[in-house]
């Protein structure tokens, strides 16, 4: 019995269904052929951008039909290690299966792309789509790479599945289906038109959708190209007897600009800085990442501690940014991590801080010690919950504290948040606390903040 006229009323039906995701920063991804019609209306419902993500499976030398892996854009590949040892699938046969997949990925993204860039996924919310799921080893491998590539977090969406396999399913972090019948033979049977779909309609529609989002008119107030400007650029700022080397990326104007304090002096060519930055860059917001401490510095261990020297270079920037006529108006928001958040927290103690809000990335803000409770800068503590002992100094010091302040544990995170998917939760984090207290309520765009999920 059908349950779908076709592919475009199931994307409808799907778009209402993942309603509450309108606003949020998705991306909608189909896995083609017959998952992009679909996607494709999800897109439009959630007035979300739609980019495809191309899968290949990665057979067995002499039993292709048994994957050992899967592959992806940008060099994403997933090995399934407990196969690969009982097929005792050398190195040689590994890679020549992979050189002929990797050919035919990189074809079909050619011809599906025509030189479009892959939507970045880094920190966003992936809604991978597809006409229907059976066996559901097509979507495993789509939500795996997704994750792969960035995503914080991934929701699976399709019209119809058998119920077993859904819950089966563990690789997203959630699973939308709107129709799960007690008799499943196969995902064409649940449509009355379910007409193969070819390479020129996944085309068309990319382009379609792509021509969508250009030509949706802006919020309104919201700045357009002709008054923003958008620059990086590497800066010195002077601190008493030094310079301190940092890296500025604004939008002007700048409503609100965070600045990225961290206890080592390599802040600014840390691969999580940026990604984090990447992330509260695409929300409005302007970045800073700093070096407090000079190559020379950095290498006594006991400048790390010193968190009065930490919290006086830190407050040397702000000021800095007070003094630029882009940034002289700006909201200043401070995130530290390690050693850097107790002097975030330090020198937002002082009286004249013109620091708004700061957060604290698997931080140390008990090393700012009695001055937290002079603290007025609403303030988020983020930690792993793998990070035992920052944890409980964590506690300790939110206990001190008098402004408005939470406490969010990311789940299976330790202290450098290095396990998939973890760093990109806790930068959504941070970029909600300073949306929500950096930018001006009526900011175009603005998301409400969601609930930390800490304690």
């Amino acid at each position: 019995m059908s349950v779908f006229e076709d592919r475009i009323d199931a994307g409808r039906q799907l778009g209402r269904r993942l309603s509450d995701l309108r606003g949020k920063d998705v991306v909608v991804l189909g896995i083609p052929r017959g998952g992009v019609p679909v996607a494709f209306e999800v897109a439009a419902a959630l007035d979300a951008p739609l980019d495809v993500i191309v899968v290949r499976k990665l057979g067995l030398p002499y039993q292709p039909e048994l994957a050992m892996g899967a592959i992806g854009e940008d060099g994403a590949k997933v090995l399934e290690k407990q196969v690969l040892a009982q097929a005792r699938v050398g190195d040689k046969e590994l890679a020549a299966v992979e050189d002929h997949e990797r050919a035919v990925l990189e074809d079909r993204v050619a011809r599906f792309r025509k030189g479009r860039a892959r939507q970045d996924l880094t920190g966003r919310i992936a809604v991978i789509v597809d006409d229907g799921i059976a066996t559901g080893s097509t979507a495993r491998v789509a939500c795996r790479i997704a994750r792969k590539l960035g995503a914080a977090r991934v929701i699976l969406a399709v019209p119809v599945g058998p119920a077993d396999t859904l819950a089966s399913l563990s690789e997203p972090d959630e699973v939308v289906c709107l129709a799960t019948p007690r008799v499943f033979s196969a995902v064409g049977y649940h449509y009355r038109d379910f007409s193969p779909t070819e390479d020129d309609e996944v085309i068309q529609l990319l382009d379609a959708a792509a021509r969508r989002l250009k030509d949706s008119p802006p919020p309104a107030g919201s700045a357009t190209a002709a008054d923003a400007v958008e620059f990086d650029e590497e800066v010195e700022i002077p601190s008493r007897s030094v310079r301190l080397h940092g890296h500025l990326h604004l939008t002007v104007p700048a409503r609100g600009v965070v600045l990225f304090a961290h206890g080592s002096g390599s802040s600014r060519h840390s691969p999580r800085s940026r990604l984090v930055a990447g992330l509260l860059q695409r929300a409005g917001l302007g970045t800073l990442l700093l070096d407090l401490l000079t190559p020379a510095e950095e290498r006594n261990r006991a400048n790390v501690f010193d968190i009065e020297l930490l919290a006086r270079r830190l407050s040397s920037a702000v000021a800095w940014l007070g003094g630029r006529e882009d940034t002289a108006g700006s909201a200043i928001g401070c995130l530290g991590a390690s050693t850097g958040a107790g002097a975030a927290l330090w020198s937002a103690s002082e009286p004249s801080a013109r620091i708004a809000a700061v957060v604290s990335r698997g931080g140390r803000p008990d090393l700012a010690g009695p001055r937290l409770s002079a603290v007025r800068a609403p303030t988020l503590l983020i930690v792993g919950s793998l990070d035992y002992e920052v944890l409980e100094l964590n506690r300790k010091a939110k206990a001190m504290m008098r402004c408005p302040n939470q406490l969010a544990v990311v789940q299976g995170a330790a202290h450098l948040f290095e396990e998939p998917g973890t760093l990109a939760a806790a930068a959504i984090l941070a970029r909600d606390w300073f949306i929500e207290y950096l930018l001006p309520a009526t900011e175009p765009g603005r998301q409400e903040p969601r609930s930390a999920g800490g304690s």
